[in-house]
């Protein structure tokens, strides 16, 4: 593996970021006369920590991974975006992502104009890090890997990432959004090991905090000075600070909550196995699972007229005839199925 300098763009590199005093302070209280802001109404008239130095100090403490490594994003599709205009020339570099995945990482390639080469993934949704590989160049700059997947919702094999990441020489990001409901571990704990190694987390899953829009990406030291070179000086407002912080102290509360929905999955699996309809339901490391229907586009626009929306799928590649369903609470989870239950 290269220097990491050796893959970003020249520009980013070269670049010198907007910088406030509040970034060269870090003494807590003072007379701020340096924002040009209203002096009179207090707390939400001076702009927030630019760096979010407590909040991340309390992911810091809950994720195992020092406050150094960790960037902030509103949700998770601004590091995405940011890791590509950190790494990729437009219309020069490319990017390497399994198939079917995030929808949000090509359409992030798109915008910078970013060549987005798909590998599929095998007929079981099963990961091959070869062929990943072999749709490498010396112009690919990032590899994106979603696990567990969406919209397939299983994990992919720990041993293929892990060849995937010591064998390219560039970015790898593994998007570990729904990791939280899987029995497995996050590859946090190797970022020591694989310098260009990117994880991304989310609270809009596990934690409940979707309309919140708080995204996190752990990454070698360096990475992450990169991209706090790159966002906007306030990307992350007071409120959500605030609110993320004190949501934070609910661990237990938040375990209960993944606890709860996993046994809600199991349970609403059996149920739609006792369906005619149901043709098949796929296994699931996450808060969603895809069952496979005759003829989807019906059965979806039937649950749409009853209320009840689910992800219709069947045009994503391997994906073919399913539905995506989010397990819900028990009463939601009911309305599905009595509804499926009067489907003709």
């Amino acid at each position: 593996m290269k220097d990491i300098k050796a893959y970003l763009r020249k520009n980013i590199l070269e670049l010198k970021p907007y910088s406030s005093a509040r970034d060269e302070y870090q003494g807590g209280e003072a007379v701020f006369l340096d924002a040009n802001e209203n002096p009179y109404r207090e707390k939400y008239n001076r702009y927030p920590d630019p760096l979010q130095r407590k909040l991340k100090d309390r992911i810091s403490e809950i994720k195992g991974v020092p406050a150094g490594n960790i960037f902030l994003g509103n949700g998770s599709d601004e590091p995405i975006d940011i890791v590509i205009r950190a790494f990729c020339d437009s219309g020069k570099d490319n990017i390497v992502a399994i198939d079917p995945t995030y929808g949000m990482y090509v359409v992030a390639a798109d915008i910078n104009n970013v060549e987005y080469r798909k590998v599929r993934l095998n007929d079981d949704f099963s990961l091959d890090a070869s062929k990943v590989l072999q749709a490498c160049d010396n112009n690919t700059k990032i590899i994106f890997l979603c696990s567990p997947n969406n919209p397939t919702g299983n994990l992919l094999d720990r041993n293929e990432i892990v060849r995937i990441v010591e064998a390219f020489n560039g970015i790898v990001v593994i998007d570990e959004a729904y990791i939280d409901f899987a029995e497995a571990k996050s590859f946090i704990d190797d970022l020591p090991n694989y310098p260009n190694l990117v994880i991304l987390h989310t609270l809009s899953k596990a934690w409940g905090l979707a309309a919140v829009r708080l995204g996190m990406a752990f990454a070698d030291k360096y990475i992450i000075s990169v991209f706090n070179k790159i966002k906007y000086p306030y990307n992350i407002n007071q409120l959500t600070q605030e609110y993320v912080y004190e949501s934070l102290q609910l661990i237990e509360k938040k375990e209960k909550w993944v606890k709860q929905i996993n046994q809600n999955r199991l349970s609403l699996m059996n149920e739609l196995k006792a369906l005619s309809l149901v043709k098949n339901i796929y296994p699931s490391d996450s808060n969603f699972f895809l069952i496979k229907v005759d003829e989807p586009n019906k059965v979806y626009d039937y649950l749409v007229d009853n209320k009840i929306i689910v992800r219709n799928r069947t045009n994503i590649a391997l994906c073919e005839g399913c539905l995506r369903i989010t397990v819900g609470t028990e009463i939601e989870n009911k309305a599905l199925i009595e509804s499926l239950i009067k489907y003709k």
